[in-house]
């Protein structure tokens, strides 16, 4: 098949969105989680960025996409991205290479928020790198590159199964597996300690999510252009609809209408959508947010309040449920004059299995990774490390300074359109660096010769955190 220009144009740009989407996921979760663990969260989305891509390179790729041995595919067949150009169709192999990648890259990120506050890096990092081996290649190759699953007839557009349960269930055992943060924290402060990143985080992976979707066409000759449009429209149509659902839900449950709500809510509806999004009409894409909302907000109640399970940013019921319940959606609403597949009770039953099969797969890898690297170094953080924060105890970083209004104490505590807290908390601000000020000049006039103290002393004030 002729390579289509246009076609390699959109996917290299849908590959852009979805690596977008890695760095919206740090902010969302970042913002969600307390500031003193803020960095740390966001380095673990980030460094996955390069642990992945590098083994994705040397035969990350080759095991999904390599001639198949069922559940992966040869480690030969494109090592190191060699004879890419061999594979057929209208986008070139590597432009191919480069999008998929963007996937295997967000699946394991998205773990990172079910065990916020709890995981040392290299464990981490030891945890991700196996994940993706015994996980994401095998489900990624049984779907998308030949394997038992696409034989056998079942669908998923853009990650329903790959991504979204693969992470969501493999994240549930993780938190299985460690104790909860009860348990090891005297004081578990559960409150986001910034909502505008968690705003501006949904925002940008909502706006990755269309290249997330709609690229899972891979094109746009003929009708991989309707399967990209229909994708990308029932995108936003299920997100709309679950953010404005879970508003109301929350509103009538709770009281009051949150943001934090509303973004999740619109995760949800993404989430869901994913594994239907080319197979369905936009009426069935309106229905499939509408019912994401009530399904996942449930499962968060039930999930929190009910079974006690610390799952801190509810990965397990918005990602691996909402992706279980699209995965269902398909054998319901699948349109044939859409993607070519029309809904039936076979396909429900198939996609049932499926989902349930990769459900228990991912939960026992999962657990049993936990527990295995437990047995060589210590996952849990010690002590001293919780107190002091795992953004300083383990990077040696600080997402904020000691007069920074970040969302802290000051900024927290002060009345909404209350002008007295507020120049309070300046006139504070001012007194504190103005101390700050008097102590690093008393240190240089004590020792003028000795610019190490000074430099020092200027290291510490800059990676104070806020009180």
């Amino acid at each position: 098949m002729a390579i289509d220009s246009g076609s390699t144009a959109f996917i290299i740009v849908c590959a852009a969105l979805v690596n977008f989407m890695t760095p919206g996921l740090a902010f969302f979760y970042g913002g969600l989680v307390r500031q003193q663990n803020v960095l740390t969260i966001i380095m673990q989305n980030f460094v996955a960025m390069g642990l992945v891509t590098m083994i994705w390179v040397v035969w990350g790729f080759s095991l999904c996409f390599g001639k198949s041995g069922k559940m992966f595919g040869s480690p030969a067949t494109y090592a190191m991205l060699s004879n890419i150009e061999d594979l057929d169709g209208e986008i070139p192999g590597l432009a191919f290479a480069l999008f998929q990648g963007m996937f295997a890259v967000i699946a394991p990120a998205l773990m990172t928020g079910a065990f916020a506050d709890r995981m040392m890096f290299a464990p981490y990092l030891i945890f991700i790198a196996a994940w993706v081996h015994l996980v994401y290649f095998p489900f990624c190759h049984s779907v998308w590159g030949g394997g038992f699953l696409a034989e056998w007839g079942v669908l998923d557009f853009a990650g329903g199964i790959v991504v979204h349960i693969s992470a969501g269930f493999s994240a549930l055992a993780a938190v299985m597996a460690m104790p909860h943060r009860k348990k090891i924290e005297a004081e578990l402060d559960t409150d986001p300690h910034n909502i505008p990143f968690v705003a501006l985080g949904t925002g940008m992976l909502w706006f990755g999510w269309f290249g997330f979707n709609a690229g899972s066409a891979l094109g746009t000759a003929d009708d991989a252009a309707a399967a990209a449009a229909n994708a990308g429209i029932n995108t936003e149509i299920s997100a709309s609809c679950a953010l404005f659902a879970w508003m109301v839900i929350e509103w009538l449950h709770k009281g009051k209408p949150t943001l934090v709500g509303a973004c999740v809510g619109a995760i949800a509806g993404l989430a869901t959508i994913t594994p239907a999004a080319g197979f369905v009409r936009p009426w069935a894409a309106m229905i499939i947010g509408l019912l994401s909302a009530p399904w996942c907000y449930g499962l968060v109640e039930l999930v929190k309040d009910k079974l006690v399970i610390d799952d801190a940013l509810d990965v397990f019921a918005v990602h691996g449920m909402g992706g279980f319940l699209g995965t269902l959606c398909i054998g319901i609403f699948a349109d044939e004059n859409v993607g070519g597949i029309k809904a039936s009770g076979e396909l429900f039953g198939k996609q049932f299995a499926a989902a349930v099969g990769t459900a228990a797969y991912a939960y026992a890898v999962g657990f049993a990774l936990v527990k295995v690297i437990e047995k060589f170094m210590k996952i849990i953080p010690p002590q001293h490390a919780l107190e002091l924060g795992l953004d300083a105890s383990i990077h040696g970083e600080r997402a904020y300074k000691d007069t920074s209004q970040n969302g802290g104490k000051t900024a927290v505590e002060s009345t909404p359109g209350s002008s007295r807290s507020s120049t309070m908390t300046r006139s504070q601000s001012r007194e504190t660096r103005a101390d700050d000020a008097k102590k690093e000049k008393l240190i240089t006039e004590k020792e003028p010769r000795n610019a190490e103290s000074r430099s020092a002393f200027a290291t510490i004030r800059g990676g104070g955190s806020a009180r």
